[in-house]
């Protein structure tokens, strides 16, 4: 198969009618790799850790406390989200450094599926945290008027997460696609050490936004009785 141009999508195979593109298999291969890798890593866990279990157990306290660093609040409720996804972001973004893959995330509908779920999540531990007509309330903060401005805020943010992971991943694969048709092999080099750069500073940038926006759903520091996202509120008093 050929590519007119580094920014087309090559197609894999076909399900009856649907394309199966080459970035929707990466995502399906990434997905196996984490799921049997994360397998393999917890299931002979000890009271002793092992230097593989001590390295694992860092990296998830180091996501951990970055999140609560965050929202303020016990960070466990959302660590399996934000979690899974920065690690899922790291390695797609990097990804484009194998010869002949495409990063799942250079490509727009991975990053606007990624915005979706944050975007979902939002509203899912907002209602968990203050319940259905609290968390409906706090669109009309500090003031009615505010209304119709906190709701647009609400769809144009997300709209800035794919532009901004779809932008800088892209932009990438398509400047070392055209040094490498211009140049030849070694010269863009450093330029895929620093794709690798961006795509690690772009995992941790969409993570974090995305715990920002979550953490602004479920409000201030955990109350004294304890956090609402481990006891949610009632939806409705």
């Amino acid at each position: 198969m050929t590519q007119g141009s580094p920014l087309a999508t090559v197609v894999v195979f076909h399900i009856g009618p649907l394309q199966v593109t080459q970035p929707v298999v990466t995502t399906w291969a990434i997905m196996a790799v984490l799921a049997l890798g994360s397998w393999a890593l917890t299931r002979r866990l000890r009271p002793e850790p092992s230097r593989r279990q001590a390295i694992l157990e860092f990296l998830v306290t180091g996501i951990e406390s970055q999140i609560k660093e965050v929202v303020r609040r016990d960070a466990r409720p959302l660590l399996p989200l934000l979690g899974t996804l920065f690690i899922f972001l790291l390695v797609a973004n990097v990804s484009a450094v194998l010869p002949d893959v495409q990063a799942p995330t250079g490509r727009i509908e991975t990053p606007a599926a990624l915005a979706l779920i944050v975007f979902l999540s939002v509203h899912w531990f907002g209602v968990r945290a203050r319940g259905l007509l609290g968390y409906l309330g706090s669109f009309a903060q500090p003031k009615l008027v505010m209304l119709p401005l906190n709701l647009l805020s609400e769809v144009t943010r997300t709209f800035s997460l794919i532009v901004r992971l779809f932008g800088n991943i892209m932009s990438g694969e398509f400047l070392i696609a055209l040094l490498l048709a211009l140049a030849g092999l070694l010269v863009p080099v450093p330029l895929m050490a620093l794709e690798l750069l961006v795509g690690v500073v772009q995992a941790y940038i969409f993570s974090v936004l995305a715990t920002v926006f979550i953490g602004a759903a479920v409000g201030g520091e955990s109350a004294e009785s304890g956090d609402p996202l481990e006891h949610p509120a009632t939806p409705v008093e």
